[in-house]
């Protein structure tokens, strides 16, 4: 018995079930349907204008493939494993509702060209959803920035308490950073924007085709230079994984600050009632769990990334049936990041902030060290032993339980004649905070730069 598939010709048996069920990607990758139709009807137009194929039969293509489009939009259509994907399923469905002419829609094009288009223009519809979240999550911030330019909070590094900060500061650099996720996503649509139609298998094609046309319909800016790689690039899949890897990084760290700042032991901020849970048996818990969930599903991309990157390694030229491993993982990561930044961002703007914990932080630590050193820089001494100097200064006030505030002028007198009365206005949070304005600082004045700036950019 013959092979019925419709690449069956030379084949003088059937595929077994199993081989048709492992080999069969119409599990997952049906979610390209409508792209699938819409650039079918792309390739069908330039048959017809070309004259590969007459305008009659180009019409009865093109009535039976906006029939499929409709029904698709009602959910009513069913798509068989046996016909492998969603190309041949589509092709299917449309030869048993035109006939045999359905066939004609597969001049000039293979399969290689048509999976690699209709994931191009998946990718493509979907990356400005992606930055318009993050535009929306940088303008929460950018607000919640503006309400706390002067709400003073301890700086760290080594998650010890290093230098007092604007907490509005601290919100600009979770701003950069999603801008920088922003502009690598930006930067991701240049190499998505690109139509491997025409390709065919890897060749191109000996028919008069208009691969301009094509693109222009469909709505790519460009064309593939080159068949070969037309056809096995993934790079576009691969950029989009990489930039979800590091925007979902960055959701990562400032989850577990918000889990941190949230705590008994900081009592920084709380997070809303309505993306926090309870205890089934500890009555008195509030659980950061939508940070915590957002902070865990960084696995599952970073999976997604290195997945594809192992699918690709050493994978000759030109297709490959491992390139239907290329989809499920980008799904997988648009499925994730979408929610975790709608989630995130109103998470974030349900967030209380307690102004006086965080001030009353900054004011039993050493955090103004470097104020001492610095003012005594400033007084002509060399900083390296204004650092030695403070630091037995921090040493003693640890041994006697006191802070830097706390001191005498006349024992501070005894490390140096250098430090005089004005020296307690310098240890002030504000005013550590206030003078630190040398451009991308945590000065007050500074902090404003960066948000008015901030907004301009969001305007253009």
């Amino acid at each position: 018995m013959a092979n019925k598939k419709l690449w069956g010709g030379r084949f003088q048996t059937p595929t077994s079930k199993e081989v048709d069920q492992f080999g069969a990607s119409i599990y997952f990758d049906q979610l390209m349907a409508d792209e699938d139709i819409t650039c079918s009807l792309a390739h069908l137009h330039m048959l017809a204008k070309t004259k590969i194929i007459d305008q009659v039969d180009a019409d009865k293509i093109e009535a039976g493939l906006n029939d499929i489009k409709a029904d698709l939009a009602k959910g009513n259509l069913h798509f068989s494993y046996e016909n492998e994907d969603i190309h041949m399923n589509i092709e299917s469905i449309l030869t048993d509702r035109i006939g045999p002419v359905a066939g004609k829609l597969h001049t000039a094009r293979s399969r290689n060209d048509q999976v690699a288009v209709d994931f191009h223009l998946y990718v493509k519809r979907r990356l400005p959803q992606v930055i318009e979240l993050l535009k929306g999550l940088q303008a929460t911030l950018v607000t919640m920035a503006e309400e706390n330019v002067e709400t003073i909070m301890p700086g760290y590094t080594h998650l010890q308490h290093a230098q007092p900060i604007s907490y509005g500061h601290y919100l600009m650099a979770y701003y950069q950073m999603f801008k920088r996720d922003c502009e690598r996503f930006e930067f991701n649509e240049h190499h998505t924007d690109m139509s491997p139609l025409g390709a065919a298998a890897l060749a191109g094609t000996t028919f008069p085709i208009d691969r301009e046309m094509t693109a222009k319909e469909i709505g790519f800016g460009q064309v593939y230079a080159n068949s070969l790689d037309a056809v096995s690039d993934r790079d576009f899949a691969l950029e989009f994984l990489s930039n979800a890897s590091i925007l979902m990084m960055h959701l990562s760290r400032f989850c577990e600050e918000i889990s941190m700042w949230a705590s008994y032991e900081f009592n920084y901020i709380e997070i809303s009632d309505a993306y926090t849970t309870g205890s089934s048996i500890m009555p008195q818990k509030k659980n950061p769990d939508m940070a915590e969930l957002i902070r865990g599903k960084i696995g599952r991309v970073y999976g997604d990334l290195i997945g594809l990157l192992s699918t690709m390694k050493s994978l000759p030229l030109a297709y490959n049936k491992d390139l239907q491993e290329d989809k499920e993982g980008v799904f997988d990561a648009f499925n994730t990041i979408i929610p975790s930044i709608k989630i995130f961002t109103h998470m974030l703007q349900g967030i209380s902030v307690k102004k006086q914990n965080m001030y009353d932080a900054t004011t039993n630590d050493f955090s103004n060290a470097t104020e001492l050193a610095d003012y005594l820089a400033t007084k002509g001494m060399p900083f390296r032993q204004a650092h030695g100097i403070v630091g037995q200064i921090v040493y003693d006030c640890i041994v006697k339980h006191i802070n830097l505030q706390d001191v005498p002028l006349d024992d501070f007198k005894k490390y140096s004649e250098l430090i005089d009365s004005d020296i307690y206005e310098e240890l002030k949070p504000e005013t550590a905070v206030k003078r630190r304005n040398s451009f991308g600082g945590t000065g007050f004045e500074q902090v404003k730069k960066q948000i008015q700036a901030a907004k301009a950019e969001l305007e253009a």
